[in-house]
């Protein structure tokens, strides 16, 4: 199976898998030409589809921004269309400007989480304080949900992909699993071709200073989390001098390559895994797969080799099914109950509750449709990744990391194989300072699992101008959870205070 490089598609705290995306409006819509301002229409029917409802005292405006397919012969005549929502506050005064929001992946919908962080900070939204203050702009980033989606992956080889053995050992099986990631790399080539690289992150990045112009502000402001981190960073080598602040939540280090990237994230999630069995030791009423938790858990994926349980649906929780749920299960902490009884839940013979952990981190939907989730993501990923590995390498990797990381490092070595057999040209990102730039917030999260803690300071030394925040918690990324990563952010974010050096935010 192919995991995000770069971590979750959503913030910790949004109803990840709550809903399917909003589909894109009507083609009728027309979308403000390259360079010209953002032409606004009310759209409260995308909160409507994506949750329900609108937010109270909430205004909902969507439009769609033209940019060139590749910022190196902008007057081609060749566009992708961006899709943006507006939300704004009908308390709003003092308003600094828009704040721009991009939730990670690559290939999470900047518009839906735009929608979900408009309900409040009671139910784990923005507070008060920025909405106040600020426009809330979510954007779909090229080739993502509503703006030119690629999807070229089929919704059975998404299955097949999801639910194979994440450690395919023996040789016919790794070969099969090869083959099946080979197929996937061929048919995005054949669908795409020439325009793959045009997904890159550094497209990507050109996109946001349109956006920025096109909603009238003459600096950014930007929320970035987890791959959200890598654009803004991107941002902040091309276009320095137009950054008001940057918040970038959830590192990732530009400087790793491919393989050192992989391996972090395997340490990071081997990490977080161990913090879950330690939570399950000491609370074991709230852990019904206690005292041994590490076990069971290794218990039910090598049961599920022979005799994987079976859901409603016919599907089977192979050991794939499980392994995926289990990654989307350490995204937050309070996902390890759900993991708990998920396991215990297979020990009974049930497997809806681990099939639907793994249906939020993939987006697939009841139907088995799949949103273009993972087809954006790999896009993405391996039109950034310069010098991805050989499959030979990888074969060596899997049974190194194997020992080093027993439950993600084989798993995270055979991750790499799409982007080996990636035919698209690469436009690999930069990697140096924001020479120019004011002070960057970069927050880092010491239980992240994806992307992990230590590439808070790495991200903040490259840029130069990178000043860390810390919080001592679990689960991936961190504003706003507590009031002391709320009041440190706001304060950036508002009135351009930047924390005082070293600030570490205590769990709760």
């Amino acid at each position: 199976m192919t995991l995000t490089l770069a971590g979750c598609t959503l913030p910790a705290f949004a109803p990840n898998g709550a809903a399917e995306p909003a589909r894109p409006r009507g083609e009728s819509d027309s979308a403000s030409a390259v360079g010209t301002p953002a032409q606004w229409t009310p759209c409260p029917d995308v909160p409507r589809e994506l949750v329900g409802q609108a937010a109270g005292g909430m205004t909902y405006e969507c439009a769609t921004v033209a940019v060139p397919q590749d910022w190196a012969t902008p007057d081609n005549g060749k566009t992708y269309e961006i899709e943006m929502i507006r939300i704004r506050s009908e308390r709003q005064k003092n308003r600094i400007g828009s704040l721009l929001l991009n939730p990670g992946g690559p290939g999470g919908s900047g518009v839906d989480v735009a929608v979900y962080l408009s309900f409040g900070q009671a139910l784990g939204g923005l507070p008060t304080e920025i909405t106040d203050r600020f426009d809330i702009v979510g954007f779909d980033p090229r080739g993502v949900s509503r703006s030119s989606p690629v999807k070229c992956i089929s919704d059975k080889d998404q299955d097949a992909n999801f639910g194979a053995d994440p450690d395919p050992v023996s040789q016919a099986d790794f070969d099969q699993f090869a083959a099946l990631q080979k197929r996937i790399a061929d048919g995005c080539a054949a669908k795409y071709g020439d325009q793959l690289p045009f997904f890159s992150t550094e497209q990507a990045a050109r996109d946001l200073d349109a956006l920025r112009a096109a909603v009238g502000d003459p600096k950014l402001t930007y929320l970035g989390y987890s791959y959200g981190t890598l654009l803004g960073a991107t941002y902040a080598q091309l276009f320095p001098q137009n950054i008001r602040a940057l918040v970038l939540d959830g590192a990732v280090d530009p400087t790793e390559g491919y393989i050192q990237g992989s391996e972090a994230q395997a340490k990071g999630f081997e990490r977080a895994f161990t913090n879950f069995t330690e939570w399950c030791g000491e609370t074991p009423g709230k852990c019904p797969i206690a005292p041994d938790a590490r076990g069971a858990v290794t218990d039910a994926l090598a049961k599920a080799e022979n005799s994987p349980v079976r859901g409603d649906d016919g599907r089977e929780a192979t050991p794939g099914w499980i392994f995926i749920g289990l990654i989307s299960s350490l995204y937050t902490e309070s996902g390890w109950t759900s993991l708990a009884e998920a396991i215990d839940g297979l020990q009974n013979g049930e497997a809806k509750g681990i099939l639907d952990l793994a249906d939020q981190y993939t987006e697939r939907k009841p139907n088995g449709d799949y949103t273009n989730l993972f087809d954006a993501n790999l896009a993405v990923n391996c039109a950034d990744t310069e010098g991805a590995p050989s499959i030979e390498e990888i074969r060596r990797l899997q049974g190194e990391w194997r020992k080093k990381y027993p439950l993600f490092g084989a798993a995270l070595a055979v991750g790499m194989l799409p982007c080996s057999y990636w035919t698209g040209k690469r436009d690999p990102y930069p990697a140096g300072p924001a020479t120019g730039a004011p002070d960057i917030l970069v927050v880092g999260t010491t239980g992240d699992p994806a992307t992990p803690y230590e590439n808070t300071a790495d991200l903040a030394k490259m840029l130069g101008v990178g000043r860390v925040l810390t919080w001592e918690g679990e689960g991936h990324t961190a504003y706003p959870t507590t009031d002391c990563i709320r009041d440190a952010v706001d304060g950036y974010l508002i009135d351009l205070k930047v924390p005082r050096e070293g600030l570490r935010c205590p769990a709760r």
